[in-house]
């Protein structure tokens, strides 16, 4: 909502009703300088706050896994080697065009 807009149904609100004994002294002025004090919400400071919160437990999953890859030792059996099966699978339907009737 716009400042200034607030501020003029504030003040058209305020001037309807009579002003009461049991309000204290200035207590409108004391508001109005609360309203104009308090600062608009900044949209990128709640994006900045999370990606940086996403990007520390990016880098703690990576640390993570690192250490799990640097730790656990490698099996010496590599007839099950995945990029050999990958490539394998990639280039099935090309090695199978090749083929001439």
């Amino acid at each position: 909502m716009n400042l200034a807009e607030l501020q003029e149904k504030l003040i058209a609100a305020a001037r309807l009703n009579p002003p009461d004994d049991r309000v204290p002294y200035a207590f409108e002025k004391r508001i109005t300088a609360l309203i104009a004090a308090r600062s608009a919400a900044d949209r990128w400071l709640f994006w900045t706050r999370g990606l940086w919160r996403a990007a520390a437990s990016c880098v703690a999953v990576a640390v993570v896994c690192g250490a799990v890859s640097f730790f656990v030792p490698a099996t010496a059996d590599n007839s099950k080697d995945l990029s050999q099966d990958f490539e394998n699978t990639l280039l099935a339907s090309v090695d199978q065009a090749d083929v001439a009737p």
